[in-house]
């Protein structure tokens, strides 16, 4: 399929979490997901391992079964202190953001299971996950998987990132038949998208959060 034409800045700046605007009525075809994949597989892994597995589920019955667990479980986030809708309720430039984002997080609980595609990427990480920090571990597996999410983008599909379900994962994996020591990383709904306005969102300036030597 031919690619959106934009510049690489324009890709990385305008890839949104796209939720409300998911097609669920249209089919995604697996062969274009296999492109997007093909790409994700060119993603960074420590010491070349290559651990990633990647999981698409395309049956009805399996995509509703996992949309029921992350209703559930974007029920116990909306209802938390830390729901974005709740976050700067103070602050009149973010507050309004906030609640659009609370607002599109409850949309996708209620229609996980209806979105046409969905992909678990995950990885071999034994058993019992290692003690300390796995930036090591999440970084052989995370790049990958917004790679993913960029190669969607620049074919015209639409991709959120949420780990949500991940309160869960056991559930999750059980209904997948995903053996012991494979572990999850996100869930990424996909489809194709309704509208056609994607633009870099607001950040806070970048001076905010730049540290040159020393914090």
């Amino acid at each position: 399929m031919p690619t959106v034409p934009l510049s690489p800045d324009e890709l990385l700046t305008t890839t949104r979490a796209v939720r409300k605007r998911l097609d669920l009525s249209r089919p995604v075809p697996m062969d274009l997901v296999r492109e997007c994949l093909e790409i994700a597989l060119q993603g960074p892994s420590g010491s070349n391992r290559q651990g990633w597995q990647w999981i698409v589920v395309v049956d009805s019955e399996l995509r509703h079964r996992i949309g029921d667990i992350y209703r559930e479980t974007t029920e116990e986030y909306l209802a938390s202190r830390g729901a974005a809708a709740r976050l700067f309720a103070d602050d009149p430039e973010r507050a309004p953001v906030q609640r659009r984002v609370g607002e599109s997080v409850a949309w996708l609980g209620d229609h996980m299971g209806e979105v046409p595609l969905l992909v678990i990427p995950c990885i071999r990480a034994g058993v019992e996950l290692p003690p300390g920090n796995q930036a090591g571990l999440w970084g052989s597996l995370l790049p990958a998987a917004w790679s993913y999410m960029l190669a969607a983008r620049a074919r015209g599909l639409g991709t959120a990132w949420t780990t949500l379900h991940l309160a869960r994962e056991a559930d999750v994996a059980q209904l997948l038949g995903l053996p012991s020591g494979i572990h999850q990383g996100a869930l990424i709904p996909t489809a194709f998208y309704t509208g056609d306005s994607f633009r870099p969102a607001p950040r806070a300036p970048l001076d905010e959060v730049l540290h040159i030597n020393t914090w």
